[in-house]
């Protein structure tokens, strides 16, 4: 990270317990480390045994990756960050429509083969996102999975933690029962934006595009191109992980920039 990167995320990360006065002792390694090593594994998809030796050992690491994503701190982290970049756009930090799509992946011998599918051997990461292409929700699921099936799950998860969206763009996947369902039971309007039957080659559909783009950005990171991860809240914690990459950067341009003038 840089230290414009650094001075955006440091306030954000959760205190440690000898700090709140819940015992235990001062944290030895340097949070800036541990949050670059973090980073590092999500960015180059190498093995936590793979960290070079400049990084602190990396149990210590795992530790800590494990710890922030079960007390969801990788969570707080992730939102707040795009809380700032909504304000940032003029756009208030709570959403009112998200576009939802699914992104079928290899998974490696490390997935459990209860959490592969049949058809593609791997996993299937649903996402939800704003109108601007930031993420809101993840939910990995096994590949066989159908969309519709899978829909419901993240649309439950983001009517919980978003309870102002009230519009949600999906693809044809998604269309039929789903569409009812949502309407009758989290009172979310699904519209469905298919891809007509004469249209050949790439063509840029509304509003789906937005999630689209959010895809290719987390396939950017070499971790989150294959599933690798035994437990799937691991998964869709790297998946977080590449968003903040993206999110700090953001932030941190901005903010040398707005020095800058």
């Amino acid at each position: 990270m840089s230290d414009a990167e650094w001075l955006v995320t440091e306030p954000l990360l959760p205190l440690a317990a000898w700090r709140w006065g819940k015992g235990g002792r001062p944290e030895e390694r340097c949070r800036r480390v541990i949050v670059d090593a973090i980073r590092y594994v999500v960015d180059n998809g190498c093995k936590w045994r793979a960290l070079p030796a400049d990084f602190p050992p990396h149990a210590t690491v795992y530790f800590f990756f494990v710890r922030w994503e079960r007390a969801q701190a990788v969570d707080d982290l992730h939102d707040r960050l795009r809380d700032r970049l909504r304000r940032r756009e003029g756009r208030d930090a709570e959403p009112s429509a998200a576009i939802v799509d699914s992104q079928s992946l290899r998974a490696a011998e490390t997935v459990a083969t209860t959490g592969r599918g049949q058809k593609v051997n791997g996993t299937k990461r649903h996402v939800a996102v704003d109108t601007l292409g930031l993420l809101l929700v993840v939910l990995v699921t096994a590949a066989s999975v159908q969309d519709r099936d899978g829909g419901r799950p993240l649309l439950m998860r983001l009517r919980q933690i978003h309870h102002r969206i009230q519009h949600v763009w999906a693809d044809g996947g998604c269309a039929g029962r789903l569409v009812t369902w949502a309407k009758a039971r989290l009172a979310l309007t699904v519209e469905i934006v298919e891809r007509s039957d004469d249209m050949t080659g790439f063509v840029v559909l509304p509003r789906r595009w937005v999630v689209e783009r959010m895809l290719s950005w987390i396939c950017r990171r070499r971790r989150c191109v294959r599933d690798y991860e035994r437990l799937p809240d691991h998964h869709e914690a790297m998946v977080k992980w590449s968003v903040i990459i993206l999110m700090t950067r953001r932030l941190a341009r901005s903010s040398a920039v707005s020095r800058a003038t």
